[in-house]
């Protein structure tokens, strides 16, 4: 998958991260809280020339290493063949109605029945009827 582009034996410290730029090799110290963001320091040329269509990064040797970059994301399904028989499919629909139901505003609202207040929601609880004094009720 990945080649050799550069044996630079590079060895590599536990806090520091490692990364390829413009055939160099860098580190620079990991992000950690209340530590202020480090500088970058070179570690190694690397003395060749980058490609665009590869990934570089520091192998586990030290070595500059190369793979393929991924391009275009996920593929896609074919959906050229779908269009032409979606089209067929519109033009086979019926004409839309010219007749529109009456309008809302002739409905009658309906009578609230009088004399009559509304039923009042139950509190629901966790512990029942007998509230904060659990199963032995009164003490």
């Amino acid at each position: 998958m990945a080649e050799k582009v550069a044996k630079l034996g590079v060895t590599r410290e536990k806090d520091f991260m490692y990364y390829v730029k413009d055939g160099a090799v860098w580190k620079v110290q990991r992000k950690q809280p209340g530590v202020p963001k480090g500088k970058p320091e070179k570690v190694a040329d690397g003395n060749f020339q980058m490609d665009t269509d590869f990934i570089y990064f520091v192998d586990k040797d030290g070595d500059v290493s190369r793979a393929k970059r991924a391009v275009g994301g996920q593929k896609r399904k074919n959906t050229k063949a779908k269009k032409p028989a979606a089209k067929a499919a519109r033009s086979a629909k019926k004409p839309a109605k010219a007749a529109k139901k009456p309008a809302m505003a002739a409905k009658k609202p309906a009578k609230k029945a009088a004399g009559r207040k509304p039923a009042k929601m139950a509190k629901t609880s966790k512990m029942g009827k007998k509230g904060k004094k659990g199963k032995k009720g009164k003490r």
